[in-house]
């Protein structure tokens, strides 16, 4: 099947899935293009991509049809719906879900794909917003090397590596192994940039010391400089990484095991959201760890963290994971019921009345640390 001549779709035009289609049609492929925001696409259109007016226009005359959404509940709508994917698309298409997505979803997907006489398969990738511009990203895919084989020069044109984990649904729950190993290394990056700067170094030689060594981490290497400069411009959006996790913790959750890297990543995370943060990049976590001021200076807001938990308890991420943004009676991320008067997230011993800090140090009565769960209104 793989041709030059293949018609492709691409659903989902955003920060990645612009350049993705990109290096689709810069490989010489004819390309269709929908996003919900018309002016996403607009660069794809100048360059001679067709656009669509609705999934279902993109997909009809389509031999492949990518999807690069944000949420599962986008994801089931476009494949699902009376006009999805699956009633739209022609006989024998290959409909490749780019999405980080639920692994349960996909396999639903995939199955009833094969029933309309389509094939299916999750297909996520890593390697954030360079990657898709670069071409180099990792693909994860829930099929067998046999069943890419059709599409796959199709997907060397936006990727370096292509993994197969063999079935339906699995190429989701690897994406999702590697946003829970992602997630303690964006808080083993804030706790060190925090660390370094309270005693005083200077954080850029700090952190160019960690990456020389058994420390470095793809956080520490890409994403720390931004945070050190102060720019905060998404690569990866907050609300995006804060889904993944949730999608990881609820499959945990069902498989009862317990994730405390991840589950203390998702509080700072949600926190993060909470405040104003969901639409930043993911280095924007280190904004929970400075003084007030330059939190505000980058746009987020205190009050509405504590206006949202003084008449929510509960978080409706949507996920179906009790994250416990309160203490009291709740174990916390660190694996230990701390009582009712535990604040802390750090994982550590007890901080005396005056700590209120999830970073793990004090700072003094004049320091306004805000990576924590104790916050003034």
């Amino acid at each position: 099947m793989a041709s030059k001549n293949l018609k492709i779709a691409f659903i989902g035009t955003g920060i990645m899935g612009a350049p993705v289609a990109g290096h689709i049609m810069d490989a010489g492929y004819e390309l269709t293009v929908y996003n919900r925001t018309k002016a996403k696409a607009a660069g794809l259109i100048e360059r001679g991509a067709t656009w669509a007016a609705s999934p279902a226009e993109a997909a009809r005359e389509a031999d492949v049809v990518f999807t690069m959404v944000g949420f599962p509940t986008d994801v089931e709508e476009i494949y699902l719906a009376g006009e999805g994917l699956l009633a739209s698309a022609k006989d024998g298409a290959y409909l490749i879900d780019l999405t980080t997505s639920a692994p349960e979803l996909a396999r639903d997907i995939a199955g009833a794909a094969e029933v309309c006489g389509k094939h299916a398969f999750d297909c996520p990738v890593t390697g954030g917003e360079s990657g898709a511009i670069a071409g180099t990203l990792t693909a994860i895919a829930g099929a067998t090397e046999r069943d890419i084989e059709p599409v796959r020069e199709v997907l060397e044109t936006f990727t370096s590596k292509i993994f197969c984990f063999g079935g339906a649904g699995n190429g989701q729950a690897a994406k999702l192994s590697n946003q829970v190993a992602l997630a303690s290394s964006m808080v083993g990056m804030a706790d060190a940039l925090s660390f370094a700067q309270q005693n005083g170094l200077d954080v850029e030689q700090v952190r160019e010391m960690i990456c020389s060594g058994t420390g470095s981490t793809g956080a520490m290497v890409s994403l720390a400089p931004k945070a050190i400069d102060g720019d905060y411009k998404p690569g990866f959006l907050v609300e995006h990484f804060l889904k993944d996790l949730g999608l990881a913790l609820t499959v945990a959750e069902e498989k009862e095991l317990a994730l405390p890297g991840a589950d203390t990543a998702f509080t700072l995370y949600d926190m993060l959201d909470a405040i104003g943060g969901g639409r930043m990049g993911t280095q924007a976590i280190t904004l929970l760890y400075q003084e007030e001021a330059e939190a505000v200076a980058a746009g987020l807001d205190w009050s509405l963290y504590t206006a949202q938990h003084e008449h929510d308890d509960e978080c409706d991420c949507g996920c179906g994971h009790d994250h416990g943004h309160e203490h009291g009676g709740h174990e916390c991320a660190c694996g230990h019921d701390h009582g009712d008067d535990h604040e802390c997230c750090c994982g550590g011993e007890g901080h005396g009345e005056d700590h209120e800090c999830c970073g793990g140090h004090g700072h003094g009565e004049d320091h306004e640390c805000h990576c924590g769960h104790h916050h003034e209104g």
